[in-house]
């Protein structure tokens, strides 16, 4: 009896694992990305605010996955409200959302794309850290710890 149940248990496994090759690739775009995005944050720092009640707020959200997202909105315990902008030909402008292309990222950077820190609470000094959270028009909010900098403060990583 032995015996025949491993011909049989072979015989299944198999073709349960054709049936799964079968359906493994439908939606994939073949380079190992998901038919999702799949958003990570990183470079995030605020220069400190010299005077007024605002601060900009920088960071670079990448997305490993096979699909686009865009950035929706900011919010902050520190600031009334944290509005987005995007750069054209010198000129800022609040935005309702801005793109994170599939296998691509947003940079927010300094003379760019950049977060705007509004009706401030409190102004952050440097070395403080002022916690974010990202949300986006298809993936989950994400939380982002962003270090406070010197005013003048120029990131190696070309932000």
């Amino acid at each position: 009896m032995r015996r025949r149940l491993g011909p049989a248990t072979l015989a299944i496994a198999g073709a349960l694992a054709l049936a799964g090759c079968g359906g493994s690739d439908s939606g994939d775009s073949g380079d190992g990305a998901s038919g999702k995005a799949e958003l990570s944050a990183g470079s995030a720092y605020m220069p400190q605010p010299v005077s007024g009640d605002m601060a900009a707020g920088f960071l670079t959200v990448t997305n490993k996955g096979g699909a686009a997202d865009q950035l929706t909105s900011v919010t902050s315990d520190i600031a009334g409200q944290v509005t987005v902008h995007e750069t054209v030909d010198g000129a800022m402008q609040e935005v309702k959302s801005l793109k994170i292309p599939a296998g691509g990222r947003l940079e927010l950077k300094s003379g760019g794309d950049h977060l705007m820190f509004e009706q401030l609470k409190s102004k952050p000094k440097e070395g403080q850290t002022v916690s974010v959270e990202l949300h986006f028009a298809h993936s989950g909010p994400m939380k982002v710890e962003m270090p406070v900098k010197p005013a003048t403060y120029t990131p190696k990583t070309g932000h």
